[in-house]
């Protein structure tokens, strides 16, 4: 896979200089690097494992590489896009896209004087398009048998159109302060769960030829994984240590990003009517430097709701669900373990790395 993504990125940058070399320079070799240089390859890993496990062979191969490294390129685009739209500084430790660009053009005249933040983003945006469309063409280059391509075509479409309206979902809530923990779990459904497991599962599976009952369980499974995953990241997004999460704490905080830990902490804040943690929430959206003594009033304001204990709880019972949900698929062997493996290390309610001792009425975190 690492090779194949090496190759892909290479020919990008290749393509890319024969039309313009600043444009290779800025862009595409600043994009490939930015593939290529850390992540989880959560997707390709479950595309492969489920292959796999669901019977593909050696003859799959070079056609599962191809979609992996698709999926890699699209979570590229994904990934630039979400950070310009949350104007996040930072992204795997290092600076995010747009404000490398910024960094490299500090004094950049912006179309229409919009702002010397306006070029940057606007070309990050390209760079996210850029990976996007390549994406599509190695999906649809890739070598399948007629049936095949058909089911792959049809998940790959499915799933990027919901990535986008889980992504607009979730601007959505922030632009409308939306505190909905129905319309929370429905973002996270779309934006993160069945884009992160449940699709990969699935592209998985068709290239295997796997029958309905078995990809329609396996795919239960990963939804299960991908909303307690997604879940997960909520809480870590506030008590997480930034040297191991690679982001800082607080950030969905500071941009009012509508997670189901907060709309949680909305709902039960309003039915106890303590006002200040509503008062304290809204106080920090927007706040420059959401750090120290200031994000530790946010998490105590938070476990005194009961919020992120009530999270801690709907995420074991997501991961119970998925093994169910995985159980009855039926898969055996290797590949399948690996496969059981990989769903309960996304999926696993493991306690939070570096999280302040717990302490209000719920308990806090566990």
């Amino acid at each position: 896979m690492a090779r194949e993504l090496r190759l892909l990125c290479a020919e990008l940058v290749e393509d890319s200089r024969a039309l313009d070399e600043v444009f290779a320079t800025d862009i595409t070799e600043r994009l490939s690097s930015f593939t290529l240089s850390g992540g989880s390859r959560i997707r390709p890993q479950f595309l492969w494992w489920a292959l796999r496990a669901c019977g593909g062979g050696d003859t799959h191969t070079a056609a599962a590489l191809r979609v992996a490294a698709a999926l890699e390129l699209i979570q590229t685009c994904a990934l630039i896009h979400d950070d310009v739209m949350d104007q996040s500084a930072v992204r795997r430790g290092r600076p995010s896209f747009h404000r490398q660009l910024a960094c490299q053009y500090p004094t950049a005249a912006s179309p229409r004087g919009s702002g010397p933040s306006s070029f940057a983003t606007s070309a990050a945006v390209l760079a996210g398009d850029l990976a996007l469309a390549r994406a599509d063409d190695l999906v649809a280059g890739a070598d399948l048998d007629p049936a095949v391509r058909t089911d792959v075509l049809r998940i790959w479409r499915a799933m990027r159109t919901e990535m986008v309206a889980g992504q607009y979902l979730d601007l959505r809530g922030q632009a409308t302060t939306s505190r909905s923990a129905a319309q929370a779990i429905r973002t996270v459904c779309l934006k993160t769960a069945r884009y992160t497991v449940e699709q990969p599962l699935a592209l998985g599976a068709a290239l295997a030829g796997a029958d309905e009952a078995t990809s329609t369980a396996l795919t239960a499974a990963g939804r299960c994984a991908g909303i307690a995953f997604q879940l997960r990241d909520d809480l870590l997004g506030v008590f997480g240590d930034p040297a191991v999460t690679g982001k800082p704490s607080g950030d969905d905080i500071r941009s009012g990003k509508a997670t189901y830990l907060v709309a949680l902490a909305h709902t039960r804040a309003r039915a106890t009517g303590a006002t200040e943690v509503i008062d304290l929430l809204r106080a920090c959206r927007e706040e420059a430097d959401l750090s120290g003594s200031l994000l530790a009033a946010v998490r105590d304001a938070l476990r005194s709701t009961g919020a992120p204990a009530l999270v801690e709880r709907r995420i074991a019972r997501l991961v119970r669900a998925c093994e169910r949900a995985f159980a009855a698929a039926g898969l055996h062997g290797l590949a399948a373990r690996r496969l059981a493996e990989l769903l309960e290390r996304v999926a696993s309610p493991s306690a939070l790395t570096a999280s302040p001792a717990p302490t209000g009425r719920e308990g806090g975190v566990r």
